[in-house]
């Protein structure tokens, strides 16, 4: 084949281009210090490269993002719950205190000082939040877990279930009340004829005491209990007797079965239903002025949120494990109070401005087999693992330890009210204007009546603080419990961590290999490129210097 001096030019410059888009493609390596441009100078490694760069990017995210805001998280939460159970602590001491009987009144003001700040920090720590996000209230993280302030407008309808075995104990009640005299007159006022009414008389007035079981609702000051059911834990089963019955708060409105008998009328239920507003118009419904429960009777009182179950329905009650459920209505709630969305079945009904609710005003907390429902906020941690970060109040405290605390203030107050009454009475046997025989005489009675009073007073205390001491450390194991499954769940989180980082750096590893050049090699190669090129250039200039007179 004929070569011409054209075509070997033409082949010189196809040479020289080719050398040329290499010199050019191993600089752009050099500058870029990346394998390839552009996706069509290799599929292959840019298709590996994009799948590389989502899965840096995941992980990236669960190392330098979701593992830290958990981490965050799982801190405040740890944090406010140490806080509460300092609280608490501080409360058994006080408990352990109140427990003995070497107090003195200067002590029990003391303690009932440091209970009633103890109270207000209480459920304070239950509004801790992580970046405004409340960390006790599920998933409702926009909203508090107590009320912030007083709302005295504010009304909600309360389904409550109350386990018998659990929550039923015996409490001791009081009725009557020593009134000192405060004049000479009134000293002497038992003296005179009790059945002449102008005569002035006014008996001594005493203390008596009687104990019951009773259940205590979440809440105090209830406007009305609408229903009380009382369900058996074996309703089905044949054997069980008894009752499980519905009241409402109209006490003629009995709606009740009997498992043996479905068809008893209601009018021989053996169960009543009385509702007082007070312990004291309890006290004043019977003629005596006695707190009185029959053996077949429940008395509601609406102030204190009790039930309180006569000596046979509860003895029936407790050998059948019952479970009381109870709906009530409550207006007005106080600064600190724990809100009942979180904790019960409940609606709405009017808000904090006194307008009535008709739409998103239902709660649920419990499905319709009594099993509470869950509000987890869950973290995406690593590849296919989630992690729960959330801690729901309800399940580490809820209303009673406020109660408790409640309870224990009102009785250090009654004792200290007492120990007043007595001291003021002994002061008054001292005073020269009640030096006579007879002013003696009468104050020895109010002494006595007092002494009465105040060793009531001052033994119901001992045995609330002792019967509390266990309860506190119950609540106590239980904050405990949720501190330790904290301190796992970071652990879980520290290990998560530092194998996402592992992971993290193989990843980076292997796109490093899939997507760089060594740049020492490509410097190399660079060189050789442009050598070549060099080389070509030359190559090409000779052949055009020769021509056929060169040969001749």
């Amino acid at each position: 084949m004929r070569v011409t001096n054209k075509m070997i030019m033409n082949n010189a410059a196809s040479n020289i281009n080719t050398t040329k888009e290499i010199v050019d493609k191993r600089n752009t390596q050099m500058t870029s210090q990346k394998k390839i441009d552009k996706p069509s100078d290799d599929p292959v490694i840019a298709v590996r490269s994009l799948r590389l760069s989502t899965t840096l990017s995941q992980v990236t995210q669960y190392y330098s993002k979701n593992i830290p805001d958990a981490n965050q998280w799982l801190d405040v939460t740890e944090t406010a719950l140490i806080n509460m159970r300092d609280i608490v602590k501080d409360c058994r001491e006080i408990a352990v205190k109140g427990a003995t009987d070497t107090n003195n009144q200067e002590d029990r003001k003391t303690m009932l000082t440091q209970l009633e700040s103890l109270q207000k920090q209480l459920y304070a720590e239950g509004n801790a939040d992580y970046a405004n996000r409340t960390v006790f209230t599920g998933y409702r993280t926009d909203s508090n877990l107590t009320f912030t302030e007083d709302e005295e407008k504010t009304k909600y309808r309360i389904n409550q279930s109350l386990s018998i075995e659990k929550y039923m104990e015996e409490k001791r009640y009081y009725s009557g009340n020593v009134v000192i005299p405060t004049t000479e007159e009134e000293v002497l006022a038992p003296s005179q004829d009790p059945d002449d009414p102008d005569s002035g008389y006014t008996a001594i007035s005493d203390i008596d005491r009687s104990n019951y079981y009773r259940l205590r609702l979440a809440y105090e000051d209830v406007d009305s209990i609408n229903s009380i059911s009382a369900t058996y834990a074996n309703p089905e089963d044949p054997a069980v007797t008894g009752f499980k019955f519905t009241f409402t708060e109209d006490e003629t409105t009995h709606v009740f079965d009997d498992t043996a008998a479905p068809t008893v009328e209601p009018a021989d239920c053996p169960y009543s239903l009385s509702v007082y507003e007070s312990e004291k118009d309890w006290a004043a419904a019977d003629a005596d002025g006695k707190k009185v429960v029959g053996d077949n009777e429940i008395v509601f009182i609406r102030e204190t949120g009790e039930l309180i179950f006569g000596n046979t329905v509860a003895a029936s009650l407790k050998s059948q494990e019952a479970t009381i459920d109870a709906q009530y209505d409550k207006t007005s709630f106080d600064n600190g109070q724990l809100r009942p969305e979180y904790y019960y079945n409940c609606t709405k009904l009017i808000d904090e401005t006194g307008a009535a609710l008709t739409k998103n005003n239902t709660y649920t907390k419990f499905d319709e087999n009594g099993n509470t429902i869950h509000f987890d906020i869950e973290y995406t941690i690593a590849a296919n693992q989630t992690i729960a970060i959330n801690t729901e109040a309800s399940d580490v405290f809820d209303s009673s330890l406020q109660r408790d605390l409640g309870e224990m203030i009102n009785s250090i107050q009654r004792t200290i009210d007492a120990y007043d009454k007595l001291d003021t009475v002994k002061n008054m046997l001292d005073e020269t204007q009640y030096a006579s025989d007879e002013d003696q005489k009468w104050l020895k009675e109010w002494e006595a009546a007092c002494q009465k009073e105040f060793d009531y007073f001052f033994d119901d205390m001992q045995k609330l603080f002792n019967t509390e001491l266990g309860k506190i450390d119950q609540y106590y194991a239980k904050i405990s419990l949720a501190i330790t499954d904290l301190g796992c769940k970071e652990d879980s989180l520290t290990l998560t961590k530092t194998r996402v980082g592992d992971q993290r750096e193989t990843v980076q590893e292997l796109q490093s290999n899939n997507d760089d050049v060594d740049l020492s090699q490509i410097i190399i190669d660079y060189t050789a490129a442009y050598t070549a090129y060099q080389a070509s250039l030359t190559a090409a200039g000779k052949l055009g210097d020769s021509t056929l007179l060169n040969y001749i």
